[in-house]
Order: C-alpha cells, then structure tokens, then sequence
C-alpha cells in the first residue's frame, strides 16, 4: 500500500520518458507512483529498490521524492513561513511544493520570516496539511527526570491550565498556571527546570528557579520596582496576587519572600499602604 506523508521502500516497476513508476514490493503492482526522471539515480533499473517519501503535487496527484522533507507523517519540527495567503500560509519543509498551514490551524497568525512549530497531518481531502495544534502529536515519554534542566518552544498558553511547552520540539510538557509568571509570547524558546514527571511521561516544568535560590533575584526586582517609584511603592505585601502579578510578574508568595528578605537586611520599611526604601 502506498502511503502518503512517509518514507517508504519501493520498487521500480516500469521505465517511461519522464520518469519511473514504483509499487510497494509484493503489493498490487497496478497501485504505483511516478519519480520523476530528474530524482532518479543513474544505476536504478527495473526490478530495483527506492526510498522515496510521498506527497502530492500542484494537480493533487501522488508522487513521489528522493528529497527528505523536513517533516514526515505525524512528526513534529519547526518550517520557515515563505507565504501568506488569504487562505492560509505556506511552509517551506525541504520539497519543491510548499506545505500548506490553514488559518484554523495557526494558533496565532504567522508572518513571511516566522519559523513555527508544527505536525504534519492529512486532512479532509487527502492532502497532506500542518497544524500548529501540535498536543496529540508530542512525545509522552521523554529521558528527562526531576530537577534537569531543558529547553522547549512555548506553544501555546491556556488561561485554565498554563503554558503547554514542547521540550526539545518533542516532548510534552506543561508550565503550571501557579508558575507561569511571565510575560511570554507563543513561540518563544524557553528554558526551564523538571518539577515532576507525571505517570503518563508527561513533564511538569518551572521557569524559576527553587524558593531559595530564588530569593535573591527576586530581591533585587523589588528593589528595584521601589527605586522606579522614587523610593515608595505604592502597595505593599497585602496587596491582591493580581495587583502583585501585574505590577511585578510575580506570585504573592514570591513577592512576600523578597520583601521580607529587603526587611531583614534593613533596606526596607512597610507602611500600612506602601513600602519605603531605607
């Protein structure tokens, strides 16, 4: 059976002009596909063996390539942008046709120049399509266990439970909401640290580092947001977590533990509506 979106083992079965028709060993020989004449090796000959990868052309027929595309069916890895349409985007992905991304696919509109995360699907009509919606298609089970520290794309963020982070472009991991502090486009590349490692495989990241090691930088910030407001800020550490949040990218816990270290060194003093540098 010829399979679209994959690499697959295929024998010559007959020679023409333009090119070469391929059917899968042993399988119906009447179910075939063209390599062009100008991807065929000089010592392939009828009876011998290929490895070509499947798409579809400009007239939506099966063919076939020698050319490895950067993605194959279900896998995920980062194409360039090269076009925007009034229907969607084009990818360039290593084959002469570029691969089509549908705007029900963007998680947020890409530009020409973009590199984007996606997975390779076949849609409703049988071609081959990206989606940015990569969730079902990362990894479960990764090599990483608690306390490493890894790198990932920021995929998408949802307002109930974080931000969802592909590490290493493969495995699926999430940043909790509780952690996800900071002011982070999708897209971006991130680096962060193992709090858990769910049954399933699934990873459960941090952006900041533990409590303690923490502490100090977190210090510094709330120094410094002090010293932009002229020495007083205008709330102190009963303030709402979302005035908190908002004013200082952090939690209310986090913040609280910053001010209380700048208290116990004597750099600060709180007043019942703000807090005063020393």
């Amino acid at each position: 059976m010829l399979r679209l979106g994959e690499i697959q083992e295929l024998k010559v079965v007959k020679k023409v002009d333009f090119g070469v028709y391929l059917a899968e060993a042993g399988g119906d020989p009447e179910e075939k596909v063209l390599l062009p004449k100008s991807q065929i090796p000089a010592d392939l000959a009828v009876g011998g063996s290929i490895k070509c990868f499947l798409y579809k052309d400009s007239k939506d027929r099966l063919i076939a390539t020698v050319n490895t595309p950067k993605l194959t069916l279900g896998e995920v890895g980062k194409c360039r942008v090269a076009s925007v349409t009034k229907i969607g985007a084009f990818l360039e992905w290593g084959l002469e046709k570029d691969l089509f991304l549908p705007f029900h696919e963007q998680t947020f509109r890409v530009k020409p120049g973009d590199e984007v995360l996606v997975a390779l699907y076949i849609d409703k009509s049988s071609r081959l399509c990206a989606t940015m919606k990569i969730y079902h298609y990362l990894v479960k089970e990764s090599p990483y266990q608690m306390e490493d520290k890894v790198e990932g794309t920021l995929y998408e963020i949802s307002d109930n439970f974080g931000a969802f982070v592909a590490v290493d472009d493969k495995y699926s991991a999430l940043i909790p909401k509780r952690e996800f502090t900071k002011d982070i486009p999708v897209g971006s590349h991130i680096s962060a640290r193992v709090v858990e490692v769910k049954e399933d495989g699934k990873l459960t990241l941090a952006i900041r580092e533990k409590a303690y090691m923490q502490i100090a930088s977190d210090s510094d910030l709330v120094m410094k947001a002090i010293e932009s407001y002229d020495g007083v800020l205008p709330f102190n550490d009963k303030a709402s977590p979302e005035t908190i949040r908002r004013e200082m990218n952090m939690s209310k816990n986090e913040f609280k533990r910053a001010v209380g270290n700048l208290l116990k060194m004597g750099k600060i003093e709180i007043t019942e509506k703000s807090i005063r540098k020393m």
